[in-house]
């Protein structure tokens, strides 16, 4: 049953913003892939584009203690491109929010928020089922 709910809410979100949104972080990993210090920033933006693609049934975890060039390097993301995609999510989510029917995908949107403005020492991993332990 979660499954299926998932698949929906990834299709609708995928129609209603999803595209839009990958197509973005897709632009800004090409544009850091061409120039080459920033590379590892279009690595990032690829990774984080599949997410944003089909982002019901994964989350975003720390990787634990970043070091001090991911530190700098997400500095510099946040000045070149996060608060842009930051400001494309919150764009999107308002009329995912304005109709009842999208709230969740509005939540997913404010989501990914964090993981837009500082994408290194991040990773997206499939969401731990837990199953209630009955008593």
């Amino acid at each position: 049953m979660r499954n299926t709910l998932s698949v929906i809410l990834n299709i609708i979100w995928l129609v209603f913003g999803g595209i839009w949104l990958a197509l973005g972080y897709v632009l800004a990993g090409i544009v850091c892939c061409l120039l080459i210090v920033t590379i590892p920033f279009g690595i990032a933006s690829f990774r984080i584009a599949l997410y944003a693609l089909w982002p019901f049934g994964r989350t975003v975890v720390d990787r634990g203690q970043v070091g001090a060039f991911s530190t700098i390097g997400n500095v510099i993301w946040v000045l070149v491109a996060g608060i842009w995609i930051a400001i494309g999510h919150v764009v999107t989510a308002i009329p995912m929010f304005v109709s009842i029917v999208g709230i969740p995908l509005g939540l997913a949107n404010l989501k990914m928020i964090p993981i837009s403005l500082m994408p290194l020492g991040k990773e997206i991993v499939p969401s731990a089922r837990y199953m209630p332990m009955s008593r």
